[in-house]
């Protein structure tokens, strides 16, 4: 963080101004979330198998209940979204060599074509909106998003945000 002037007025940030932030997020994630939404409307799934593809595709072979740690669903509710993207044949579920009790998931050739597809759209208006706004705008957008985590959840972004 820099003890610039600037950010030292940002300290004191009015309720107002609060207010403008929280709208431009729900709004940003209106706008993040809409082609994805149009793409997986087609195939009858909803932003919960997104979520399952997405983290899925960033760490192949993750078991079951490191996506219910990561996705902070229930297990009926993964279960569901496994089922219908294992049916679908989107999602390859592997018993565990050490543990059998445990299923490692993995995108299917099939699986990995739609997240790219889904990941193409959200990557396409990210990189507009940083080109818009600059560099010194990206790296504090990320600081404020990962600020905003739960402590918890901020290790499993850690990994993810180092890979290129």
């Amino acid at each position: 963080m820099s003890d610039s002037p600037r950010s030292e007025n940002m300290l004191f940030l009015t309720d107002e101004q609060l207010r403008k932030g929280i709208e431009a997020m729900f709004f940003a994630y209106r706008g993040f979330t809409a082609d994805p939404d149009r793409i997986l409307k087609k195939y009858g799934y909803g932003r919960a198998h997104h979520r399952a593809i997405h983290f899925v595709s960033r760490a192949p072979g993750t078991t079951v209940n490191n996506l219910l740690s990561i996705l902070g669903v229930t297990k009926q509710s993964l279960n569901r979204v496994l089922r219908s993207l294992i049916a679908d044949g989107l999602i390859e579920s592997r018993v565990g060599t050490r543990d059998k009790r445990e299923r490692h998931l993995y995108l299917t050739e099939t699986g990995k074509s739609l997240e790219a597809e889904l990941s193409d759209s959200q990557r396409e208006r990210m990189r507009d909106a940083y080109r818009k706004v600059g560099p010194t705008a990206v790296s504090g957008f990320r600081e404020v998003l990962e600020a905003m985590m739960d402590e918890d959840l901020r290790r499993h972004f850690a990994p993810a945000k180092d890979k290129k």
